[in-house]
């Protein structure tokens, strides 16, 4: 866990995080992808090779040439592959992996249009790093590199922040959530699914500064993994809240199921009480229970057999505005399959879509009238060193076309109750709500 308790690690986080959206702000290269992860502040710069899946193509660009391809059947598959064939050995790949991956592997495209993205993987052209005894630069020109040590010694100082935070309204569509809410909770008892998680987007009235707002955010978040990226005009900043797969370099594949929610933050009293109500709560005991046992079959579909294992049950873990129960899955990869292979067996996570998966994305497509994109999908890195991370795209701002919103959801049950599904999205859209930081043309900013 990434979560930050003693005085030297919460400097270095602050520090980092300075350094780290310094670089993304800097303009230096049009895609990155800034990756947290224990101590480690990744900053993967530029594109050396693209990889686009979208719902009808494969287009792979290495800067000489670009070739798109048709593709049917699996996409864990059709990526595999194409990274297999087209990317070295001892590349480094990062990007993300949208919700919409899944559509595909349960026979639902028809949801969503030919175009829909459904995973945008680059290996960049160089990657600098902030760990707590300092910054390391690898493979950056040295015109480059001067660039990024000297913004890191700018960086380095802190500064009396001038950032105003955008208002959002996180009550608009309350009642129109109410209500699928309820209509969900009918299918439920009908016997379609048993579990079934809603999301609600929210417009931001204003142009958001991504960098600004994932500095500002992490400062304020204690998250498992945190992300900043721009990969093709689509910008996002996250404090995501758990992994929905990892394989190790000795091939442990860990999964981090969080299912079961209240407010975090208010005062140590009302933290202390809300406590005590998520670990009594029978809803969320039950919820939680599901996503264990559901997390725990799809380990074991990919893991030797007899290894599979919950290390870790029911812990409270606190995530920013909110506060979860918690759980991790682990087992030994099997032989015969890889990272990929993992992946597909773990997406969606079932903390961000439901039980049967199938039934469940079918609901969330006819509820939410919308692909998810990025949302609850995966910010995935691959080392050379045979580290496999997706972690899950939630508690994120995002920025595209001119448009700006956030994204929340909760998880549906029998016993969900319209009222307070909404208000656990309000508590999550808590974690980036108050910390949005406006666009100000560069000008202004020097002003």
């Amino acid at each position: 866990m990434t979560t930050i308790i003693d005085g030297p690690s919460v400097r270095h986080a602050l520090r980092a995080n300075r350094i780290a959206s310094a670089w993304a702000a800097s303009g230096i290269c049009d895609d990155y992808v800034v990756y947290e992860r224990d101590q480690h502040w990744s900053f993967a710069g530029g594109r050396r090779i693209s990889i686009v899946l979208t719902a009808a193509e494969v287009i792979v660009d290495n800067g000489r040439e670009r070739r798109s391809t048709s593709w049917t059947g699996s996409p864990a598959r059709q990526l595999e592959s194409v990274i297999a064939t087209r990317v070295p050995s001892s590349a480094r790949l990062v990007g993300w992996v949208g919700f919409d991956f899944c559509a595909a592997e349960f026979g639902l495209l028809g949801h969503i249009p030919r175009s829909q993205v459904l995973a945008h993987l680059i290996v960049p052209e160089f990657e600098a790093v902030v760990t707590p005894t300092g910054v390391t630069i690898d493979g950056a020109d040295a015109r480059t590199e001067a660039i990024l040590r000297a913004i890191a010694e700018t960086a380095d100082v802190p500064v009396p922040s001038d950032d105003t935070c955008v208002g959002v309204d996180l009550d608009r569509g309350a009642g129109r959530y109410r209500d699928v809410v309820s209509r969900a909770v009918d299918e439920i008892r009908a016997g379609r699914y048993r579990k079934v998680v809603l999301a609600r987007q929210v417009e931001i009235p204003v142009d958001v500064d991504i960098p600004a707002t994932y500095r500002r955010g992490r400062a304020a978040n204690t998250p498992a993994r945190s992300f900043l990226l721009r990969l093709d005009g689509l910008e996002a900043a996250g404090f995501s809240p758990e992994l929905v797969a990892a394989v190790r370099a000795d091939r442990t594949v860990v999964a981090e199921p969080l299912a079961g929610t209240r407010a975090f933050g208010v005062s140590e009293d009302l933290d202390r009480r809300a406590r005590a109500e998520l670990e009594t709560d029978m809803k969320e005991i039950a919820e939680h229970a599901l996503s264990v046992q559901t997390a725990f079959d799809e380990v074991a579909a990919v893991a030797a057999q007899g290894t599979t294992a919950v290390t870790d049950f029911m812990r409270v873990r606190e995530r920013g505005s909110v506060q979860h129960l918690g759980s991790t899955v682990t087992g030994t990869l099997s032989e015969r399959l890889g990272p990929w292979d993992a992946l597909a067996a773990l997406f969606p996570s079932i903390t961000a879509s439901g039980t049967p998966k199938r039934a469940a994305v079918d609901a969330i497509y006819r509820y939410e009238g919308r692909p998810r994109g990025l949302y609850s999908g995966a910010v995935v890195t691959v080392t050379p060193a045979g580290d496999f991370e997706a972690t899950l795209a939630l508690r994120t701002v995002f920025r595209q076309n001119g448009r700006c919103w956030l994204q929340a959801g909760a998880g549906i049950v029998e016993q969900s109750e319209p009222e307070r599904e909404f208000r656990e999205t309000c508590e999550k859209l808590g974690s980036v709500a108050p910390y949005l930081v406006p666009h100000r043309p560069p000008a202004e900013r020097t002003a």
